[in-house]
């Protein structure tokens, strides 16, 4: 055999080996402890320390899971990924965004986020800024003292959120800004911004659904150029009129 053909079959022999070794990085599950160390595998006996250090061992639908409680650290999102918590998991932030949800993520993308504690400590920008497409869930979640936003749904067109049995306080501009013609639904939430800001703003061309929520402190429980509809018993401390009421059977 000559050499430029053993190089060849050589060549791609690596190149196999590559790819299986790009795949078997990648898990379903992966799990983060706050005595886990990003340069493990994130398995469950081998744990990550920070949800970006789980996310890149993490397959693309995937769930990154919590071993014991801790702080884990800023996450930036590209591909659809379920990050769920058991235990109380922290997300602490200064001066910049709790959570992103990025502009390259597939406009068929899914996301869940549950049982998170997303403190921004009066510096940090939005708790949760959604900027790309998809459906992107937040359950069991605490978010508090962010400068901007505590859930931006700016992405485009047709973005969806959905919010439920989560509190959201103390958002310097909005506890929840529905941008563009985007969607954000309540259920069994709490957004309490004590003086600060609307509770949410939804734009025009936006749709807002609520129902058994409390959105009290804000001089404007909802801030509305766009379509509010309430459903189900919600409590509303100040300014904001549904365009709609869906009584519940």
């Amino acid at each position: 055999m000559n050499k430029i053909a053993l190089g060849t079959i050589l060549g791609g022999l690596l190149a196999v080996a590559l790819n299986v070794s790009s795949a078997q990085a990648q898990a379903t599950r992966t799990w983060v402890s706050g005595v886990g160390d990003d340069a493990n595998p994130c398995s469950r006996t081998a744990p990550c320390k920070t949800f970006a250090g789980a996310i890149s061992k993490t397959a693309t639908g995937g769930e990154i899971n919590c071993i014991d409680p801790g702080g884990f650290g800023g996450l930036t999102i590209i591909k659809s990924i379920q990050v769920i918590c058991l235990v109380e998991a922290g997300v602490l932030v200064s001066g910049t965004n709790g959570i992103i949800v990025s502009s390259s993520i597939p406009a068929n993308a899914y996301v869940l986020l549950e049982g998170l504690d997303i403190e921004g400590l009066g510096t940090g920008l939005s708790g949760i800024n959604i900027l790309g497409p998809g459906h992107v869930t937040v359950r069991r979640t605490s978010i508090r003292n962010f400068t901007q936003q505590g859930i931006n749904v700016a992405g485009p067109a047709g973005t969806r959120l959905l919010v439920q049995d989560s509190y959201i306080s103390k958002s310097t501009l909005n506890g929840i800004n529905v941008a563009g013609s985007n969607t954000a639904i309540l259920e069994h939430t709490v957004i309490d911004n004590d003086a600060v800001g609307n509770n949410v703003n939804v734009a025009a061309g936006g749709i807002l659904i609520a129902g058994d929520s409390a959105l009290l402190g804000a001089t404007a429980s909802v801030a509305n150029a766009g379509t509010f509809i309430s459903f189900g018993d919600n409590r509303l401390g100040g300014t904001g009129t549904p365009t709609s009421t869906i009584l519940k059977r």
